[in-house]
This record gives C-alpha cells, sequence and structure tokens, in this order.
C-alpha cells in the first residue's frame, strides 16, 4: 500500500512539473514584427511565436524613407535606413517599447552614401553596415552598448559597371560579415562583383581591396548574400539573372569561388527575371529565396559536405512581388513582405523537410519591402 502511495505522490508531482512547463510555455510574452515600406513609415505587428498569429499594431514611425529595418540582437533597440535618393542617406535608432510595439527615435547617424537599402550588425552588435545603393558605397558605423549610433566610421565608394540598363554605375546592395568577424563582403549589383573589404574590429573600419572581389557573368545584378552554417560556403542572390550562386569561402585568403549556379525562373517563364531575397535556415540545412518575377518562394536542402544545392519545393510567395523576408529565429515561421499587393504573409516551416506552407494569414502594409522580428 505504502509503494502504491508513493507511485501516486510521484506521478502527481510529475503532473504538476508539465503543468508548471506547459503554463510557462504559453504565458511567454508576444514577439514584435517591423516592417519597412516605400510609403514613408515603419509599420508594427504583434506576433506570437508559439501559434504564428500576427496582429496589426498600425503606423509607429513617419520617418523619412525607412525601407529596410534591422534589430539589435540583445536590446529592444530598432534600426532603420532613410533610403533617400536624392541625397546622402541615413540611419535612425529607436527604442523599442514591447508592451506597446511604439517606438521611441534616440539619435541618426548619416550612412556615408545615398540611396541606403540595406542594414547589418557585427556578431558583437558593436558596428553596423550600411548599403548605399545610390551611391554605390558602404559604410560602417559605431554603435554604443546601449545600442545607440555613434560616429560614421569609414565608407568606401565602389565603381564598376555592367551590361543591364540598371548597372551605369555601381550600386552596392547589401553587406555580409564572414563568420570570422575579418572582412565584409558586399554584393554590388552595378559592377557586377562582390566586393570583399578587410574589417578591423578594434576600429570598426572597412579598408578596401580589389584584389580580393568575385567577378561574376556580365549582367548577373548580385543582390544579397549569406554565409552556410559551417562558414565554408556562401550563397548569393543575383537580382537581374534570377540566380542563386554557391561560392566556396577561403577564411584565410579572404577570397571567393564560384561552386554552383541554379536559375529561380521556369523554363516556361517570359517576364522580367527578379530574384529578391536569401536566407538560411537557423541550422544550415536549408536555404530559401525570393524569385520576385513569378511571386514564389523556393526552398533549397544545403548538402553538408559541399554546400551544393537540390530544390525541394516551389510555392507561390501569396501576394505580388515578394520583395523581402525575414526567418523567425526559432526556423519555424517565415514572414514574406509584398510590395506591390500590400501585404505581409505568413509562412509555417517543417523542421525535417524544410518546406513552407501558407498560414493563410495576411495583414496589410503599404507597400512592403522588409521585415524583422523582436524577440
Amino acid at each position: 500500500m505504502t509503494r502504491f502511495f508513493q507511485r501516486v505522490l510521484t506521478m502527481m508531482a510529475l503532473s504538476a512539473a508539465l503543468l508548471d512547463t506547459s503554463t510557462v510555455a504559453q504565458a511567454a510574452p508576444p514577439e514584435l514584427i517591423y516592417v519597412g515600406t516605400q510609403a514613408g513609415e515603419i509599420r508594427a505587428l504583434r506576433f506570437d511565436p508559439a501559434d504564428g498569429r500576427m496582429a496589426p499594431l498600425g503606423t509607429v514611425a513617419r520617418d523619412g524613407a525607412p525601407t529596410w529595418t534591422a534589430v539589435h540582437p540583445r536590446l529592444p533597440v530598432l534600426y532603420a535606413v532613410n533610403d533617400n535618393k536624392a541625397g546622402e542617406g541615413s540611419i535612425n535608432a529607436y527604442t523599442v517599447d514591447r508592451a506597446t510595439g511604439g517606438i521611441k527615435k534616440i539619435d541618426e547617424a548619416p550612412a556615408g552614401g545615398a540611396g541606403t537599402t540595406y542594414l547589418a550588425l557585427d556578431a558583437g552588435a558593436t558596428t553596423l553596415f550600411a548599403a548605399n545603393f545610390g551611391g554605390g558605397s558602404a559604410s560602417s558605423i559605431a554603435v554604443e552598448p546601449d545600442g545607440s549610433l555613434g560616429a560614421l566610421v569609414s565608407t568606401i565608394k565602389a565603381t564598376g559597371s555592367g551590361p543591364h540598363r540598371r548597372q551605369t554605375s555601381a550600386h552596392a546592395h547589401s553587406v555580409a560579415l564572414d563568420p570570422s568577424g575579418r572582412y565584409a563582403l558586399v554584393p554590388d549589383l552595378g559592377a557586377d562583383r562582390v566586393f570583399v573589404y578587410a574589417f578591423d574590429r578594434a576600429s570598426r573600419s572597412l579598408a578596401p581591396d580589389d584584389t580580393r572581389s568575385l567577378a561574376l557573368a556580365p549582367g548577373s545584378g548580385p543582390r544579397q548574400l549569406v554565409f552556410g552554417a559551417n562558414g565554408r560556403h556562401a550563397y548569393l542572390m543575383n537580382e537581374l539573372t534570377a540566380q542563386v550562386q554557391v561560392l566556396r569561402w577561403d577564411a584565410e585568403q579572404g577570397r571567393l569561388a564560384a561552386v554552383q549556379a541554379l536559375p529561380l525562373s521556369s523554363q516556361a517563364f517570359q517576364g522580367t527575371r527578379s530574384g529578391s531575397a536569401i536566407a538560411i535556415s537557423p541550422d544550415g540545412r536549408f536555404l530559401y529565396a525570393a524569385n520576385r518575377g513569378e511571386h514564389e518562394l523556393q526552398v533549397f536542402r544545403v548538402h553538408p559536405d559541399n554546400g551544393e544545392l537540390t530544390l525541394v519545393q516551389r510555392i507561390a510567395s501569396g501576394g505580388q512581388t515578394p520583395w523581402g523576408f525575414a526567418l523567425h529565429p526559432s526556423g519555424k515561421w517565415l514572414a514574406v513582405a509584398h510590395q506591390r499587393s500590400n501585404t505581409v504573409n505568413l509562412f509555417s516551416i517543417d523542421p525535417a523537410s524544410g518546406q513552407l506552407a501558407n498560414t493563410g494569414q495576411a495583414v496589410e502594409a503599404p507597400t512592403p519591402v522588409s521585415v524583422s522580428f523582436l524577440k
């Protein structure tokens, strides 16, 4: 009888522990999504990572042209570009009210060039990198411990052109820091090159080195680059040819080498080819790409050894012109900004296959082009 009661008590204790764990999980605070737009405003959404529900919070800022947003990895701080095509662009920093989703501007820093279209932080969040599409330059800006912006430290202006009508001059489109933290890679749509700049973490400065840049096929129009989980391969989105390239990365020499190229456009497609966004899953097993020309998303499996890609899925993006997207840090969700149909759509991700499923959720936003998750 004593043993019986001991078993009962043990089972009750286990049930209570499970109940407490479930309660804690359910009580986890919702997160936020910030949407950069071409309408001169930033929109906010409430996001529940447990069930993937999105709820609009409305406009939280009207400040210049905030087309691209980025979040601090540890602090409630949001960064947004001022995509000023007529003059020098700038970057705004905002503190975030997690309870309401509201943001408050804390400072502003020059971006070092016109048409600022992209932001990226280094791993330590001590430096913010900006790509200035109109100016054809890349800059590094100091980030203070509280997340505010410091001085504009360095700007490198590139030169180059290509055969496409949009390639009359250099157009830096994004910046990606390599896993070692020693190099900043800048895909330049106008120059048909991926420039590789040395990065000094102590001084937070970039230094040019033309001998390290990778020349691409004329008319490629490189747009965005991400590194694989093992750090030995990088993946490049070419906008003008709607093509994903696999590149081998030599971290010792700071050099790239071409490995594989895959088209995003279907064989029957006769319209204007246009690749836009690219991202890799947190575990590095899958690559996601947006085919803006055909309004679809594509999923690729990444080979663990040679880094090559195999197409897993093509799926309609849920709207018109998928301009940008973001993967949730959990790897379970993908939010897509549809510039032409004015919606942000949510997809769930199967962890085993990497495949996407449209949740049917679509939140309205005016000409959205970028998405950022903030935990």
